[in-house]
């Protein structure tokens, strides 16, 4: 991959069109997206229904293990829970900790309620989406090993890739609501010492060049958290000012709370773009970029740029090169696939 990030369209329509001075590539959404059932052949084999001996746990063999600094997120074709729960517990066993963003697609409005258009085309109203994640959760807790410290945060992820809804502002306001609800019943089944509930938007400045849509629906999310973070996963198209200002890119990367980046840097010029902004709101707002890691996408058969390790590297270099030292940028990052 050369050149400005990629481009994402939602599978269930066509590419959104970038301004010409920015340089888009063909995305990898569309078509990497395998049915459930393939999911699984991925996936370490368990029971489809593990039956926990005590509430919400199996025992697993509770030899300390190596957490990984780096998760698996996942582009969702399904809101079953038992197919949550496989990834949730494949999570586990590969003894993930971080963030894992579990993207349902754009947002939707249909049968008088909000939700998103998943990227198997189907819609999947809110209540349904509460209850995968839910899944998640049950599957990653019940497949820790006994005494094990590691922890998730699970963010409810969606886009502003034309959301079709009647207000972005009401959308953001649900997804919070949502959010609290997600985070009420981990603390309810005793499943929040291992999974914190977050939310996430893939914001993309191609997707929204006027930018209102983003604004209004993190600032409806903002309204309505309890507290929550809303992460930032999407990517800067060519840069500060080719697209959005440096304000409107700042505003959903922590310019306003509970906002974090969590950047996509599929390669170099990614990495620069970031790390410009970065410079830029110090130096303008007087405060940093929040940054939360690396987002990356791909699996090890195809050639889909910087896996999470590299990436977190490439962008600390550019920061660096930025001459950008008071920002701090965790370790740790996420792959997300379809």
């Amino acid at each position: 991959m050369a050149g400005a990030k990629p481009a994402k369209s939602h599978p269930a329509h066509a590419h959104a069109h970038a301004p010409a001075h920015v340089e888009v590539a063909t995305s990898l959404v569309p078509t990497f997206a395998p049915h459930p059932s393939a999911w699984l052949k991925t996936l370490q084999k368990f029971p489809r229904n593990p039956k926990p001996t005590h509430r919400h746990r199996i025992h697993v063999r509770s030899a300390v293990q190596p957490r990984r600094a780096t998760t698996l997120s996942i582009y969702e074709r399904t809101t079953k829970p038992w197919i949550l729960r496989a990834q949730g517990c494949s999570a586990a066993r590969r003894h993930e900790t971080g963030i894992v963003v579990l993207d349902f697609g754009k947002p939707m409005f249909k049968h008088h309620g909000y939700g998103t258009i998943l990227f198997s085309g189907r819609f999947a109203d809110n209540h349904r989406i509460t209850t995968a994640m839910i899944g998640y959760a049950r599957g990653y807790v019940s497949c820790l090993p006994d005494g094990s410290d590691a922890a998730i945060e699970l963010g409810r992820g969606t886009s502003n890739y034309h959301p079709a809804v009647p207000s972005a502002y009401t959308a953001g306001i649900r997804w919070a609501r949502a959010t609290n609800k997600v985070a009420s019943i981990l603390h309810g089944e005793g499943l929040d010492a291992h999974v914190v509930a977050a939310a996430a938007n893939d914001a993309e400045p191609a997707w929204d060049p006027r930018f209102r849509k983003t604004r209004d629906f993190f600032h409806g999310f903002r309204v309505a958290t309890h507290g929550h973070t809303l992460y930032d996963y999407g990517s800067l198209d060519g840069g500060v000012g080719a697209v959005w200002s440096a304000k409107q890119a700042w505003y959903v990367a922590g310019g306003i709370r509970h906002t974090k980046a969590l950047p996509e840097i599929y390669n170099h010029a990614m990495a620069r773009q970031w790390a410009e902004l970065a410079r830029i709101a110090s130096s303008r707002y007087h405060r940093g970029v929040r940054f939360a890691g690396v987002m990356t996408q791909g699996t090890a058969g195809c050639n889909c740029g910087l896996r999470p390790h590299a990436a977190h590297r490439v962008l600390a270099d550019a920061l660096d090169a930025e001459g950008v030292t008071n920002v701090v940028l965790p370790d740790g990052g996420t792959n997300i696939v379809g």
